[in-house]
């Protein structure tokens, strides 16, 4: 099998059919897809072509192509871009949890998330990027509408090995200055990281004027704290070890947990981004369907 295709079970694609992605704000360049741009035209220098879809205007169909291929190409030059979508994925060490209720580790649920949400955006015709990072960017894939662009993507998942402690603010700020063309990022992490430090990161994004979703993928044993035993718990990201009580914590822990997710959420919230809080116990099309659901709903009543 081909190791995109480990990501994006029929089961799920069948499921997620007639989602589509969609940003609320207007975007730059001439777009092929669903977005609708302030510019019209093309710049002088040209660049490639591409297929003709319906909707397109037909003054710069390259009818010398047509009379050779018979299928109609358009004229694409330096100024037009698809609408691009960049996915930043969390791959520091505190990822490979999981516990016996979920069937895989967070990290391995954020990568069918983030292969599943790039055949989205791929299928309605619009361009996708990948970056990956612990306590820095370790790759920085620029976004691109070709089809077998998503074997590209999921390759680079596959060989980027969880290392390291998550460093999600000055992470943000770098992909804020490498991401140049306003766009929608979507941001895979369980945010485990100084929550100021991460807001001042998201907030830098929209100040590029990206539009950004937040999607915090967390263990269910990190929400309910279901042990009950003396436990061991090992430090993922720091080299601690700690026996405890968890009895005599869990009221304690689950209170901060709880405001923790509370203060993403409000953050999140007051830049005016969309968040979702996904567990990895959650069926992925499940998931998936109930944010986009969501997600749309809001969309409209805007």
């Amino acid at each position: 099998m081909e190791n995109y295709q480990k990501y994006l079970s029929p089961e799920t694609l069948a499921k997620l059919h007639g989602l589509e992605l969609q940003a609320r704000l207007i975007v730059e360049g001439y777009v092929s897809g669903l977005h609708k741009s302030p510019y019209h035209g093309f710049s002088i220098e040209f660049a490639e072509h591409r297929e003709y879809v319906p909707g397109d205007d037909l003054r710069y169909v390259d009818w010398k192509v047509f009379g050779k291929t018979d299928r109609f190409y358009l004229k694409q030059y330096e100024e037009e871009t698809n609408y691009a979508c960049y996915f930043l994925l969390d791959t520091s060490e505190s990822m490979l949890y999981r516990s016996p209720q979920a069937s895989v580790s967070k990290l391995k649920y954020a990568q069918y998330v983030t292969a599943a949400l790039t055949y989205l955006v791929l299928q309605q015709q619009d361009a996708a990027g990948l970056a990956t990072f612990d306590t820095g960017v370790r790759n920085f894939v620029r976004a691109s509408s070709h089809p077998s662009h998503l074997k590209q993507l999921c390759h680079v998942m596959d060989v980027s090995p969880p290392q390291g402690e998550t460093s999600l603010g000055p992470i943000l700020h770098d992909l804020a200055e490498r991401i140049r063309k306003r766009g929608l990022v979507v941001v895979v992490s369980d945010l485990f990281d100084d929550i100021p430090t991460l807001l001042l990161g998201l907030k830098h994004l929209r100040h590029r004027r990206h539009e950004v979703l937040v999607l915090q993928v967390i263990d269910p044993a990190e929400q309910d704290f279901p042990f009950v035993d003396p436990t061991l718990f090992k430090g993922l990201e720091r080299p601690l070890e700690q026996i405890t009580e968890p009895r005599s914590l869990r009221r304690a822990y689950q209170r901060e947990f709880e405001n923790f997710l509370l203060d993403v959420r409000r953050g999140c919230r007051d830049l005016h981004m969309d968040y979702a809080l996904i567990r990895t116990d959650q069926p992925l099309d499940v998931a998936l369907r109930t944010f986009l659901a969501g997600r749309a709903s809001r969309l409209h009543r805007m």
